[in-house]
């Protein structure tokens, strides 16, 4: 991979433009492309070229680390969207090799974020029905702009203790089929309302058995499925999480106070996580009241020194250096202040004025074709992406 030289201009915001070594992940910078839901790679999951340009020109803006696209991790339940990569065979990951090698080649490292749709899933090839912890539907309609019909989720099927053991296996071999491409690590996605966030939300499980009930039985399969990655690939190889208390289908669901967060934050750290990417609801403000600790900030607290990535709202670069230097964050991440800045890490060193976010850009449908017509419409866009063929 080349390494890339401070940034000039870097001294303005001195720690987010520091340099920080996460387990085996030595990075430039603590900024972050956060993972977002593109749904533009083949209609089998295998990503396009166009998939090529678009992960390299954040590389090329300047940031230390990108984060994919949720990508599925088998053949069986884990798609959630049409059009959406995968990782689950080998054909899949044969055709992220130029995105990876594009990547790396312009300076930044490559994490790809490892997604069971669950219950939320609103498009799969490979199954008639969905499967969660309970049979218990989300909340909501399937979304428009990722190619859903806005009909309401169906009731999914409870999993077996056999479809657990299957689940998990599938995390394994799609974070091993990452490794062996190239890949820096892998992000498990346990956010947002996705099958493992299904585990611990109180509403969605409700087994009986060692995965539901209190707290520490609720997180058991997400750390299961940390602990069995990380075993499969080794202390070499990054192995993050992503976790939120809000779902796409419901922005109003809360853990229960600090003392779960902690137990989750824990539950984490002892499974092996290199970091923890917290995101939505109070992961960068108060998480369980008007004044108390935001997410970040408990699991920099109760994640026994794992390193902390904050995700939301964070595209000033004057909030993002203080929730570095305050908050609890090692790195911050930049979801859609990025999809209109991909050189957001120069802009912020060299002064520059943002884009600001334009929810045009992901009508009618939120994919790379549609951001493409967007920005060939505006004066000031870092390498415009282009329709695909």
């Amino acid at each position: 991979m080349t390494q890339t030289q401070p940034l000039p201009g870097s001294e303005h915001y001195p720690t987010l433009f520091s340099p920080i070594r996460i387990d085996s992940l030595a990075l430039d910078n603590r900024a972050t492309v956060a993972p977002m839901t593109r749904t533009s790679a083949h209609p089998d999951g295998r990503p396009t070229e166009q998939m090529v340009e678009y992960y390299r020109r954040y590389a090329r803006g300047g940031f230390g680390l990108v984060i994919t696209e949720g990508t599925f991790t088998d053949t069986a339940y884990s798609r959630g969207y049409y059009r959406q990569p995968g990782i689950a065979t080998e054909a899949h990951a044969a055709a992220w090799q130029p995105v990876v090698d594009a990547v790396h080649d312009a300076g930044a490292r490559f994490v790809m974020q490892l997604m069971h749709a669950g219950a939320q899933s609103q498009y799969n090839d490979y199954a008639d029905v969905n499967v969660g912890p309970s049979a218990v539907a989300p909340y909501g309609e399937t979304n428009p702009i990722y190619h859903g019909n806005g009909e309401p989720y169906p009731v999914p099927e409870a999993l077996t203790e056999t479809g657990i053991i299957e689940v998990i296996d599938g995390f394994v071999a799609a974070a091993q089929r990452a490794m062996q491409t190239g890949f820096d690590g892998v992000e498990i996605h346990g956010a947002n309302g996705y099958l493992l966030d299904e585990f611990i939300t109180a509403y969605h499980n409700q087994r009986d058995d060692e995965y539901g009930g209190d707290i520490g039985n609720r997180v058991r399969m997400v750390r299961r499925v940390v602990q069995s990655v990380r075993d499969a690939v080794g202390r070499d190889f990054a192995v993050g999480v992503r976790l939120s208390q809000t779902k796409i289908a419901d922005m109003n669901y809360r853990w229960d106070g600090p003392d779960d967060a902690a137990v989750i934050f824990r539950a984490m750290a002892e499974a092996g996580a290199s970091y923890i990417h917290v995101t939505g609801a109070g992961a960068v403000d108060p998480a369980f009241s008007d004044d108390g600790p935001s997410l970040a900030e408990l699991a920099a607290e109760h994640g026994g020194g794992i390193a902390v990535i904050a995700n939301g709202k964070l595209h000033d670069g004057g909030k993002a250096e203080d929730q570095l230097v305050s908050g609890g964050a090692s790195l911050v991440a930049v979801g859609r202040g990025a999809l209109v800045n991909a050189d957001w890490p120069r802009r912020m060193t060299e002064g520059r004025k943002q884009n600001d976010f334009d929810p045009d850009m992901l009508s009618p449908l939120a994919t790379l074709d549609n951001q493409a017509d967007w920005e060939a419409n505006q004066a000031d866009i870092f390498e415009p992406l282009h329709e695909s063929d």
